[in-house]
């Protein structure tokens, strides 16, 4: 019960969020749709001298005209003034340095959206200014409720550097406020403070905080772009060097006129020379095109994505294509017209990599990966270190102008502090039981000998009572005999074991002084210890003293499903009966995993090597090594900052292209196995001559030509029925889509491995009496 209320929580706060998302008027200006960028604020510090920048003209600070809409505080100042020649623009020649706390005010006109730029140049007269370190706060004024607080500088050179701020001004005063170090000074060289287009929504995030810093700005496919050549005055670098590979992509562009009759964008949303260049995919070899940028872990981030359609071939775009961010949510693009910009807005809060991926992907494989013209990233503003960075949501943002009444509005928020509130401490708690998925406590420091990898802790998950004394592996491996040696692995070697009681079991002994060993001792230990199932391997103990990492197992006395397949003479051949069971119970090994938990568990390396058989020939899914925890029915996982786990030639396309893991994953890797079955044929076979090495490209080739007969295990010559071998080749081929999608959850596997299953008995009872 207790479940279905915290599900019932979920859904309705993500149904409150949405409808909040829909009803919430545009912050803006004002509610037309015209927009001029105004004429104020632009601040020339430490100066009374004016000067032209990005095409609007800064007003000296120290300035004596009767303009009284700005001020500073001039108590504990002083200025720079940079004497020697310098390339820089005339904005960053002068500074007003601050020795304590000082701070700007600005008479604001209206309420909405403000973009704040503060510019940052050490002037070589001061040396001081090159270590200066100091905090930044902007409040409205006289409440004093911060847009933001204790945003700290540091680390400035001659570069000018520009910090960008998007704020929600909802007071007639703004107070940008500096507070400098002990033995240090604060300083700034220009302003500008001035109200934003009313094309600009910004959504709430999770703690009710809408106001943003920009940090990244890029201009995909084209030059760099500067404040002059911007219709607000804003700087787009290069994208080049944020390319996750560099030779996967490829700049177009096009001189035509854009066409903003029918956009959604607008001249201000981004210059025209954002939209007249980007980048699509360079070749079919790949299906994507990656950027990898460095952000802050745990932040929530606001996303625009700048479209607009400039390929030569516009059919090749014709169906549109997707777009995934971090991994975590994937988009259909779909262009509006040739030259025709747009923009898709996207709320996504980063996981503890520090990296921001973003990727155009081909929704098929004889099409282009799409393109991207530009990419804005914006981070959250909070107000304090508490916020709450333990979710991983990602919203898509339709830009719309909607009314909503404020009464609604102001529910809404409190349903959903509510429900959020609700949430977290359900989230702390599942964080809890699954202390396994937090590499943070995985590593332990090689040099320590004796100390335990799991803490003694009476609460710790790991105390399960299944430690067993390294003395008792000791003999029951007979101190690692060599003789009993049954099989080596990434992890380390395995060995045949007669524990105390007389049973047999076998002892996996893992390589020591490797953290990503550590990794795969502790998450064995916790999903084996967690589940229970015929078709998956018992966890019977584990070993970690003396720096050990030791898994104990129950035997499997057939070994592994590879091993009667291929590769061994000593093992006897399997029929096709037994090798349609051994399918059907892998497969539902897998769905206890993908749907018997509250917490989905992903393999990640199913293959079948991890496929054992006991002394019955019963299949048993093992080696849970690489495992993955997710949370049902919520956003796919994954990281594109986290390399790909598995083996080679069982591994999901789609994984390996978007790092987007799912169950389908697994599902993909089984299409493997069933090939593997069938041709008694590895999944990479290198010493092939003049075939094809990968099983899954040659199996599907045959396929198409009408030839499978050809491909089958002589071994089963004379055992397979036409029907049989049609329907389970057709499963096969389901699962190994190139798509997750497309593919077959692993309870329409087993339904259908059933049947192929039914047609061989049935087959085999037709013709029993002709062998009578």
């Amino acid at each position: 019960m207790e479940k279905l209320c915290f599900q019932h929580s979920v859904s309705l706060f993500v149904t409150m969020l949405v409808i909040l998302l829909l009803l919430l008027p545009r912050l803006t200006l004002s509610s037309s749709s015209t927009y001029t960028r105004p004429e104020k604020f632009y601040v020339n510090c430490g100066t009374d001298s004016n000067v032209t920048y990005g095409g609007r003209t800064f007003i000296g600070d120290m300035s004596s005209g009767d303009d009284d809409s700005f001020s500073f505080d001039n108590k504990a100042t002083d200025t720079a003034n940079n004497s020697e020649p310098s390339t820089s623009p005339e904005i960053y020649q002068t500074a007003r340095i601050f020795t304590s706390h000082s701070s700007y005010k600005f008479q604001i006109d209206s309420f909405g959206p403000h973009f704040v730029r503060l510019h940052f140049s050490a002037v070589s007269s001061k040396t001081e200014l090159l270590t200066a370190r100091f905090t930044l706060s902007g409040a409205s004024s006289p409440s004093n409720n911060h847009y933001f607080k204790s945003f700290t500088l540091q680390n400035f050179n001659e570069t000018p550097r520009v910090e960008e701020f998007l704020l929600m001004i909802d007071s007639p005063e703004l107070k940008l406020r500096f507070v400098p170090d002990p033995s240090s000074v604060a300083f700034i060289n220009a302003i500008e403070v001035f109200s934003a287009p009313n094309d600009l929504t910004i959504p709430s995030s999770d703690s009710d905080v809408n106001h943003l810093h920009t940090v990244y700005r890029l201009n995909v496919g084209g030059a760099k772009i500067t404040p002059e050549n911007d219709t607000l005055g804003r700087s787009w670098s290069q994208d080049d060097n944020f390319l996750y590979k560099k030779d996967s992509a490829r700049n177009i562009q096009s001189t035509q006129m854009l066409n903003y009759k029918s956009a959604t964008a607008t001249a201000f949303t981004a210059p025209y020379f954002v939209y007249q260049t980007a980048k699509t995919m360079k070749n079919r070899t790949s299906m994507n095109v990656t950027w990898s940028l460095k952000v802050k872990s745990y932040y929530t981030h606001f996303i625009r994505f700048h479209f607009c359609d400039v390929l030569s071939n516009t059919s090749q775009n014709s169906d549109g294509f997707y777009l995934y961010v971090n991994g975590q949510w994937r988009v259909h693009v779909k262009p509006i017209g040739l030259l025709t910009p747009f923009y898709i807005d996207v709320v996504n809060v980063t996981d503890g990599s520090g990296l921001l991926n973003v990727s155009i992907g081909a929704k098929d494989l004889d099409k282009n990966a799409g393109f991207l013209n530009g990419l804005e990233v914006m981070e959250f503003l909070t107000n304090s270190d508490s916020s709450d960075k333990s979710s991983s949501w990602v919203y898509i943002i339709i830009p719309c102008c909607v009314a909503a009444a404020l009464v609604l509005v102001l529910s809404l928020l409190f349903t959903v502090f509510l429900k959020r509130r609700r949430s977290k401490n359900k989230k702390k708690k599942l964080d809890a039981e699954a202390i396994m998925w937090s590499p943070s406590q995985l590593y332990r420091d090689s040099s320590s000998n004796n100390s335990p990898f799991f803490s003694d802790d009476s609460d710790s998950p790991l105390q399960l009572g299944l430690k067993i004394p390294f003395a008792d592996v000791l003999r029951a491996t007979n101190s690692f005999d060599e003789q009993r040696l049954i099989g080596k692995g990434g992890f380390g070697d395995v060995y045949r074991a007669v524990l105390q009681d007389g049973s047999k079991a076998a002892i996996k002994r893992g390589k020591t002084g490797s953290g990503q060993g550590v990794l795969e001792f502790q998450t064995e230990i916790q999903v084996l210890s967690r589940i229970r199932h015929r078709h998956l391997v018992s966890l019977t103990g584990y070993c970690e003293e003396n720096s050990e990492m030791i898994l104990v197992y129950e035997f499997m006395e057939k070994g592994t499903l590879k091993e009667h397949l291929y590769g061994s003479d000593d093992s006897p051949s399997l029929t096709w009966r037994q090798r349609l069971e051994i399918c059907i119970g892998a497969a539902r090994g897998l769905h206890y995993l993908h749907s018997g938990l509250e917490e989905a568990i992903i393999h990640r390396d199913v293959k079948s090597t991890n496929i054992l058989l006991d002394e019955n020939v019963q299949a048993k899914v093992a080696d849970f090594g690489l495992s993955k925890l997710t949370v049902r029915n919520q956003d796919p996982v994954g990281s594109l900052s986290s390399n790909v786990k598995g083996t080679f030639g069982y591994l999901d396309p789609e994984y390996m292209l978007t790092h987007i893991l799912t169950e389908k994953s697994d599902v993909y890797a089984f299409g493997v196995v069933l090939l593997e079955v069938l041709c008694a044929r590895p999944a990479l076979e290198h010493d092939l001559a003049n075939k094809i090495v990968n099983l899954a490209v040659w199996a599907m080739l045959h396929k198409s030509k009408g030839t499978v007969n050809e491909i089958v295990d002589p071994k089963l010559t004379g055992q397979i029925e036409q029907d049989s071998l049609r329907k389970f080749m057709e499963i096969a081929e389901k699962c190994l889509k190139n798509f997750g999608e497309d593919r077959p959850s692993m309870a329409d596997v087993i339904c259908e491995l059933e049947y192929v299953l039914q047609l061989h008995r049935e087959a085999q009872e037709l013709q029993e009496p002709l062998r009578s």
